[in-house]
């Protein structure tokens, strides 16, 4: 195991045990052992992933004397989804079978499953990973969709996790690729929680802080080998995302992962966009996506002449909470507007709560920007970064229309309490601003309104298989 991972190990609550590297697969029988003493191991797979690694698995857990039952193995097409009703099929298998640990084997969907599954039954399992995809391997939580709303679900992380880099390497591209695009948004999630800290809403805790970004840029340094799964580079890729979700599992909270950039692709997923293809769209290509959206956003941002806006006006034409509520089920779908509803009105001040909050805006804006500058990418360098490691960076890409793209820049405010760039500019009564001149002739999206030649293939290649 790499010494990072040893050492955010021993900030997880729920984590025991991480087995890293070429060969890891070969201890997970050990791993079993040490972890569920006398309990008989119970694979969860599906085709694809058991065929990548259900062998090795079963010969480990066979050489460390471990009993073993009949793995249950999900069909490999169509692509297995995060669904609840995956979850309770595996929770009535499992329920009888008290004498059973689960050993579940496969990327971050078959994880989140077992995981979710394990937790409503009281018990806890281990994971074999088998592509460096998401960063939720060992997050407390598992992001599960429920009558159409998909939402981080608490439960505990795997009492172990095996990663073979390897396996991981010889994954499908556009596994590793996506594995990339939920990557790089920590970087402007990063700004987000910078931003938080400065406005005294959630603080910055260094040593979560430092799980996720202490590696973090020499981890994203190399998109083109990983775009050619080289194995170096996707080892690295892997252990950033790893490293992400214990920073997740310590502080049991996804803030240190997750800012504006992921809001977009919950918008588009809680709509369900690319859940019909196949394979389905991934997670980690919608927030690539919304990771240059969130940089184009910081930029225009980080430009603003705080100073002058006039705090009478903005106070004076600060909706109501009618008002918002008004507009959020406007532009979303009733069962996504019943949920973000609160979250909306909940973050809507006036009066003289908006008053001071643009006043420790203001206070704080030369500590914010200092400190938020340098943490950032341009909008074009984090799409450089995505289209080297083969991941999209262009709405068209992952087909998201373009009046639909504008609007997920204010649905993606209203859906989550976070607060986010997002945020700062609603408060400061210039989101609609931001995104016109984001769109006008002159602005980023404006100047970018199709993606370059490379990247138009994306949609059909990479980001997902036919509608």
């Amino acid at each position: 195991m790499s010494e990072a991972i040893d050492q955010a190990l021993r900030e997880a609550t729920e984590t025991r045990a991480i087995e890293f590297g070429p060969g890891a697969v070969h201890r997970a029988g050990a791993m079993f052992a040490r972890l569920f003493p006398g309990k008989r191991a119970q694979i969860v797979a599906d085709e694809n992933t058991f065929g990548a690694a259900g062998a090795a698995v079963g010969h480990s857990l066979r050489e460390a004397g471990v009993p073993m039952g009949d793995p249950y193995v999900l069909p490999g097409r169509p692509t297995l989804y995060g669904d609840y009703t995956e979850v309770e099929k595996l929770r009535e298998f499992l329920r009888p079978r008290a004498d059973a640990a689960v050993c579940s084997i496969g990327s971050g969907t078959l994880n989140d499953i077992a995981k979710l599954a394990a937790a409503e039954l009281g018990r806890s399992y281990m994971h074999v990973c088998t592509a460096a995809s998401v960063d939720g391997y060992t997050a407390y939580g598992a992001s599960i969709s429920r009558d159409g709303f998909k939402i981080t679900r608490p439960c505990p992380a795997p009492a172990g996790l095996v990663a073979d880099t390897d396996i991981m390497a010889a994954a499908p591209q556009r596994l590793t690729s996506t594995g990339y695009g939920d990557l790089i948004e920590k970087i402007p999630a990063g700004a987000d929680w910078i931003l938080a800290d400065e406005l005294g809403i959630e603080p910055i805790v260094a040593p979560v802080w430092e799980l996720v970004q202490g590696p973090l840029r020499e981890t994203l340094s190399q998109p083109r080998r990983v775009g050619r799964a080289d194995p170096q580079a996707v080892a690295a890729l892997a252990q950033g995302n790893i490293m992400s979700g214990l920073a997740m599992q310590a502080l049991r909270s996804s803030r240190s992962a997750s800012g504006a950039g992921h809001q977009f692709s919950h918008v588009w997923e809680m709509e369900g966009h690319g859940l019909d293809w196949e394979p389905p769209l991934s997670h980690g290509f919608k927030v690539g996506v919304g990771t240059v959206a969130s940089c184009a956003l910081w930029q225009e941002a980080l430009a603003l002449d705080v100073g002058s806006i006039d705090v009478d006006a903005r106070v004076a034409r600060a909706p109501s909470d009618a008002e918002v509520e008004e507009r959020v089920r406007m532009l979303l779908q009733p069962r996504i507007a019943g949920e973000s509803v609160p979250h909306a009105v909940g973050k809507n001040l006036q009066g003289d709560r908006l008053r001071e909050r643009i006043q420790v805006i203001r206070s704080h804006w030369e500590a914010i920007t200092a400190r938020c500058a340098p943490q950032l990418l341009t909008p074009d360098e984090a799409a450089e970064h995505l289209r080297e490691a083969g991941a999209p960076s262009h709405p068209e890409a992952i087909r998201i229309e373009w009046d639909r793209f504008r609007l997920t820049h204010f649905k993606a405010q209203m859906i989550r309490p976070r607060y986010t760039v997002l945020d700062l500019l609603a408060d400061l009564g210039e989101l609609t601003a931001v995104v016109n001149r984001l769109f006008g002739p002159a602005g980023y999206w404006g100047r970018h309104r199709h993606p370059g030649a490379a990247e138009g293939t994306l949609s059909a290649d990479v980001a997902g298989g036919r509608p």
